[in-house]
């Protein structure tokens, strides 16, 4: 073993206090699990743009109430540095994560030791609710405690800034700064969250606030659309997370009260018993849900993340209930959302649509036919975040229609700056009534979209490498795609090539008078443009142990875009990510 990981473990044997950490690191030192100790400590948790994410653990590699602590004191010493003589104000938050209430305790009291006030939430609350509260509170940061819709063994730490979006990149640099300079055992200042208590430093967000969030909204809801008489029904489920309070409150309030929740999903618990990796995107997490519309019968199924800022749907159609994508929702919303804004009499050619550049390439199409802006960014919704804010800063947010994600996020409305699935479930109920009423289900209405503008389909190839060798492999591959970049995918020329490390002008569609060319950020992502309009992205996932290959594939009908995507599929598995 590398002497550098055996003085770290000794070390952190030495300093660590807690029972449960104490425990599992001199098991591991008993059993000499060499395998497990380098995992363990081979690195630190990279404070990044998202910030910590990892498994629950001891050592410096694992999310635990030290690694926390050290990235609230690289925060807290980043906040003093920018407020001078000002009291920072910072609000947290956490969904229903294990260890999410010690960690939240954890860093108010480093916050408060270095003179930080906070506003702690009572209980669990949704992701978009710590980004309305940041705003709505004009406090200086916010701190959220999740892992979104990892497997149960992660946790995470995310930071946000004054706007209420996901720290910027430089912000984030600074903080890994701070935290760089920081020792874990000796130089993080801390207090007892029941003395921060007392000394003033801890403030409890009041139910008001949750209050305003809806109120927010409901600003966004289309009237009318579902049926008066109750008949319209609901099957969701909060994955036994957090969206279960607001999601039924907003529902309620657009007079949506026939909503059944799946049972065992309803009560938080970070084990997730029935579907261990709570992603809305998988089938697996729907299991139950579909398993009650079987005896429901509803009209449309929702599920919503652990910190509920994802929601998956699924649509009965024929006897059976589809899937939709994440990129096939936000091409719905938006052609939805003009509509109903063209039947209102609005000029929906002067709004601004905004989706990642490896998201559906359907909106570009959407956009020549109804003439609104289309803007691409980075993946990440802390840039969608950033083009809204552009856009209120100029005094124009109501240009902003809806940001979304191929990953099932969504954001209509300008009361937060990071995905949102309570509006997001609010507008896709009320788009399905809309569509019952004129006789078609959201499935039905995907594919006459697909008839009209084409079939734009979508697919992921994910390969994951873990630990330290698996990080190496994934910085070779990429390296390697750079150095010599193919001629080639699956039959296909590369007719055209990006590299989004080079900073490259942000894909506009419709760009209007007075709105500025933009640069993206350099990012660690590839794109090869195909003959036959075909694409393939590639990019390391920010928080996971994995590279995604990203396939757009185009065709006249369903059956020719799958052909495409099931050669291109096997091409990035055998050739691009291996």
């Amino acid at each position: 073993m590398d002497q550098k990981i055996q003085e770290r473990a000794q070390l952190w044997q030495e300093s660590i206090d807690e029972p449960a950490l104490v425990e599992e690191l001199s098991d591991l030192l008993a059993k000499n699990d060499e395998e497990s100790i380098v995992d363990a400590f081979y690195r630190d948790l990279e404070f990044g743009t998202a910030g910590l994410r990892g498994v629950l653990g001891v050592g410096t590699n694992r999310m635990n109430a030290y690694t926390v602590s050290q990235a609230t004191q690289g925060l807290a010493d980043y906040l003093n540095a920018h407020k001078g003589e000002e009291v920072p104000t910072v609000a947290i938050m956490r969904d229903s994560r294990n260890k999410g209430e010690d960690f939240v305790k954890a860093a108010a009291g480093v916050l408060a030791a270095n003179g930080i006030k906070t506003f702690v939430a009572p209980r669990i609350e949704p992701v978009p609710v710590l980004s309305f509260t940041v705003r709505h509170l004009k406090t200086d940061a916010g701190i959220v405690i999740t892992a979104s819709h990892n497997p149960a063994p992660y946790n995470g730490y995310k930071v946000y800034g004054p706007d209420g979006a996901q720290i910027a990149n430089e912000a984030a640099d600074e903080i890994q700064t701070a935290i760089n300079n920081t020792d874990i055992f000796n130089d993080v200042k801390k207090m007892g969250f029941d003395e921060a208590q007392e000394k003033g430093f801890v403030t409890w967000v009041e139910d008001a606030v949750i209050e305003a969030y809806l109120d927010a909204i409901q600003k966004v809801s289309v009237p009318d659309c579902v049926a008066e008489d109750g008949s319209f029904k609901v099957v969701y489920s909060p994955l036994n997370g957090t969206g279960l309070e607001t999601v039924t409150a907003i529902l309620s309030r657009v007079g949506i009260d026939n909503v059944t929740v799946v049972p065992e999903q309803r009560e938080p618990n970070g084990d997730f018993p029935t579907c261990p990796y709570p992603n809305p995107e998988v089938r697996a997490a729907l299991q139950k849900g579909l398993e009650l519309c079987d005896q429901v019968k509803p009209d449309l199924m929702l599920a919503t993340d652990p910190d509920a800022d994802r929601v998956g749907i699924a649509v009965p159609h024929d006897g059976d209930y589809k899937l939709l994508s994440g990129n096939e929702v936000g091409v719905l919303l938006i052609d939805w959302l003009c509509r109903v804004k063209q039947e209102a009499g609005e000029d929906v050619s002067t709004k601004v649509c905004v989706s990642t550049i490896v998201s559906s390439s359907m909106p570009d199409a959407l956009a020549a036919h109804y003439g609104f802006e289309m803007r691409r960014v980075l993946t990440g919704f802390k840039y969608i975040g950033e083009q809204i804010e552009m856009l209120t800063d100029k005094g124009e947010g109501d240009r902003y229609l809806l940001g979304f994600e191929e990953s099932y996020g969504y954001l209509a409305g300008t009361h937060a700056r990071d995905k949102d699935a309570v509006v997001a479930s609010m507008l896709i109920c009320e788009m399905a009534g809309w569509y019952a009423k004129k006789g078609m289900d959201l499935y039905e209405a995907m594919d006459a979209l697909y008839q009209e503008f084409g079939f734009h389909l979508n697919g992921i190839v994910n390969v994951e490498f873990q630990g330290a060798a698996g990080a190496d492999k994934m910085a070779a591959i990429m390296k390697g795609l750079r150095a010599q970049q193919p001629l080639t995918v699956a039959g296909y020329d590369v007719e055209g090539y990006t590299d989004y490390a080079d900073c490259v002008a942000m894909p506009m569609v419709n760009q209007k008078d007075g709105d500025l060319d933009q640069t993206l950020p350099a990012a660690n992502v590839l794109e090869f443009r195909l003959s036959g309009g075909h694409k393939v992205i590639v990019r390391p996932s920010g928080t996971e142990p994995k590279i995604k290959a990203y396939l757009f594939t185009a065709g006249a009908t369903r059956e020719e875009a799958e052909a495409v995507q099931d050669k291109l599929a096997v091409f990035a598995k055998e050739s691009l990510l291996a």
